[in-house]
């Protein structure tokens, strides 16, 4: 397989376009939370979303003062963006794969892993093509993405969410403020 040097590749599993998939989001998380589910500082998530690489779906910045929501797909998609810097690959070849992730229905994402050689990012939907990949000889590492969404929605859970149509803080379920609220009722 060879690379065409744009971070796509000339092969048989380069990223390819597809349909997307119109969700509309109800719950939208603010920058901290999006952060503490991803793994990121807030300079990232602010640059990032500067720069166009993750912006927020559910709610944009609109001048000083407003908070951005992020859906649970773009958070998703910051938590992909951070392993695929910690492995080395290029920002440009980072921001082709979130292009082409973006375009997925949510049920594409769930059975995708993402293989790349530190060049390029290929998208592997089958066992058959992780395995035919690797058979390159080239040194590959995956990400699978549905693992990636579970992990994502799991700490999601416990952090606090936004409604998008009434502005309702929606409480996590954190085990540990499930103790501290028990030990508060047994104190009084």
């Amino acid at each position: 397989m060879s690379s065409s040097g744009d971070g796509t590749a000339n092969g048989p599993y380069p990223l390819h376009g597809s349909a997307s998939d119109p969700t509309t989001d109800t719950v939208g998380y603010r920058g901290p939370t999006a952060c503490a589910a991803a793994g990121i500082t807030y300079r990232q998530l602010d640059y990032w979303a500067r720069t166009g690489l993750v912006e927020p779906s559910v709610r944009p910045a609109r001048g000083s003062g407003t908070q951005r929501l992020y859906s649970l797909r773009d958070v998703v998609f910051l938590k992909i963006v951070k392993r695929f810097l910690d492995t080395g690959v290029a920002l440009q070849n980072i921001r082709t794969a979130v292009q082409h992730l973006r375009g997925r229905p949510a049920g594409d994402l769930e059975r995708m892993t993402l293989m790349s050689d530190g060049a390029t990012v290929y998208e592997c939907s089958s066992p058959d093509e992780v395995v035919d990949l690797l058979q390159g000889g080239q040194g590959i590492f995956g990400i699978a993405v549905g693992v990636v969404w579970r992990d994502v929605e799991a700490a999601l859970s416990q952090l606090h969410g936004e409604r998008v149509d009434t502005g309702e803080t929606l409480i996590g379920h954190n085990p540990a403020d499930e103790l501290a609220r028990r030990r508060r009722d047994r104190a009084v």
